[in-house]
């Protein structure tokens, strides 16, 4: 007989209960607010590139750094980190740290800045439409960052066709001798034997449209 103001549990939901917190024992740990990984083609979990909040990044970042990735705003061509770097690695989101584009898809656009035919990780590249010059185009921001990274044009070289323009200040260059100690390690067959033939220059390159 049941006790008044209190109910009784069935047994078998106790039982399924205990079952269900067996199972999840065994799965991954759980993330910011309790959800379940979400391994990207990195092999990493989504949420180890996070953004931090505004104040953080104020404090951590250079003011072009934060114009640029916060603000929507464009670097100066030529006189950026990266327009001309010819080193091989990887390039990573400044805020989130999530890779975005490796040394093997760059290319002289001689255009001023960091210039790409295909990302590296291409599910972590967001595509927005944007109008602020009078006319459509295609920016780019990171999916987890949420950083302004620059703009995609179709004057690109083969085989993609495609130009990534992309500012410096909206990335962290990774060499590949430091993947691993990065804990990138998941690109270093990228940079093992030679290297990946550089696309034929496009007949239609433009110079002067930026990030």
């Amino acid at each position: 007989m049941a006790t008044p103001g209190r109910s009784i549990v069935p047994i078998c939901l106790i039982a399924s209960t205990i079952t269900a917190c067996a199972d999840r024992a065994d799965d991954p740990a759980p993330g910011p607010r309790g959800l379940k990984p979400s391994i990207g083609s990195d092999g990493a979990p989504a949420w180890r590139y996070r953004r931090e909040s505004d104040a953080q990044l104020r404090a951590r970042l250079t003011p072009l750094q934060y114009r640029v990735t916060q603000k929507e705003g464009t670097e100066r061509p030529f006189r950026n980190a990266y327009w001309d770097n010819k080193a091989e690695g990887i390039y990573v989101d400044i805020v989130s740290g999530e890779p975005l584009f490796s040394s093997k898809g760059k290319y002289k656009s001689k255009t001023g800045w960091p210039s790409f035919t295909h990302p590296l990780v291409e599910e972590n590249l967001v595509e927005k439409t944007d109008h602020k010059l009078g006319y459509a185009r295609t920016e780019i921001r990171s999916r987890h960052g949420d950083s302004h990274l620059g703009h995609v044009f179709d004057d690109g070289p083969r085989p993609t066709g495609l130009r990534y323009c992309m500012n410096s200040a909206a990335m962290r260059f990774i060499p590949a001798d430091r993947l691993e100690a990065e804990g990138y390690g998941t690109f270093i067959q990228l940079f093992a034997g030679s290297p990946e033939p550089k696309p034929a220059p496009s007949s239609n390159e433009r110079s002067g449209s930026g990030g």
